[in-house]
């Protein structure tokens, strides 16, 4: 039955394919300058339009609604699904590690923008693929001018490279703001960012755009001498005691609370003074353009005398 669904389905994606090739002139098909590559480099041939496009990744929904493409949209991931914008019309969320490609191939997609999945020959992306459905892959990027990067591409595989800039230059005005007033910052105050909280607590480390977020204040990051997101331990926060405890922890009534009760916690200076506090977790997690809010939390939070 999936081989007949297949079969049909690449007829009738060829045909359209087809349709749309024969009433486009060639001349515009010259002049088309948009990405032949996607993030990670690998070949793509992009349709002629693109009205039509499902996202795995919250990341990449956020960026298109922001470039005014939001209406584009047709279906998204679960992770996807509490993203501020998206159209009435949005599909029932699929999971993002297992999604239906059956299911995806029905909505007859220009493009599906895929976040983080790995290219192999048993994915569920491979059926997509073979009835000539575009896959875009684009890896969640680790860095604040990889986030631009990734503004940048989206806009120009939609052919809104003047919104990308746009965006990409509001961003960089409010780092650039940020900056200036961190500059004269004086007391570098440490920091423990909680991504995930006991008993198996993580944070963040070198080659991460929270940590550049950090220095960006001016602050110094008590786990940079760690890469990524590595697993701590009470023990450790109680030795490297931090001045400042962030969390973006929202699935608990009360995570300030949570982490002012832990046992023993008492003694870290940020507990004794009161400055543990929530920086929200869509803007501060999700590499989009976005991290400028939670950047501002984080300098409230960090430097109340300086920020506002």
């Amino acid at each position: 039955m999936k081989k007949v669904f297949l079969c049909l389905a690449i007829a009738l994606i060829a045909v359209v394919a087809f349709a749309a090739c024969n009433s486009e002139p060639a001349a515009e098909a010259a002049n088309d300058t948009r990405p032949t590559a996607d993030r990670e480099g690998h070949p793509i041939t992009l349709p002629t339009e693109i009205n039509r496009v499902v996202t795995l990744g919250p990341s990449t929904a956020e960026i298109l609604i922001a470039l005014g493409l939001g209406d584009r949209i047709i279906a998204v991931d679960s992770f996807s699904a509490d993203v501020a914008g998206l159209p009435a019309g949005v599909v029932k969320p699929f999971g993002i590690m297992d999604p239906d490609p059956e299911y995806i191939i029905s909505l007859m997609p220009d493009v599906v923008f895929v976040a983080g999945i790995a290219r192999s020959a048993d994915s569920p992306f491979a059926a997509m693929e073979q009835v000539g459905i575009t896959l875009i892959h684009k890896p969640s990027s680790d860095s604040i001018a990889g986030i631009m990067e990734d503004i940048r591409f989206i806009a120009a595989v939609m052919g809104v490279e003047e919104a990308g800039e746009s965006i990409i230059s509001r961003m960089q005005a409010e780092l650039d703001e940020i900056a200036q007033i961190a500059a004269g910052i004086t007391e570098a105050r440490t920091v423990y960012f909680e991504v995930s909280p006991a008993p198996w607590m993580f944070s963040v480390g070198a080659g991460t755009f929270i940590n550049e977020m950090i220095e960006l204040l001016g602050a110094v990051n008590i786990f940079a001498d760690q890469e990524g997101w590595p697993m701590v331990s009470d023990e450790q926060l109680l030795v490297l005691n931090p001045d400042v405890i962030l969390t973006t922890t929202d699935f608990l009534d009360d995570p300030i609370a949570e982490i002012m009760e832990r046992p023993g916690f008492d003694v870290i200076t940020a507990v004794q003074n009161g400055d543990v506090f929530q920086i929200d977790t869509a803007s501060s997690n999700r590499p989009t353009h976005n991290i400028t809010s939670a950047l501002r939390e984080m300098a409230v939070a960090i430097y109340p005398e300086y920020f506002r």
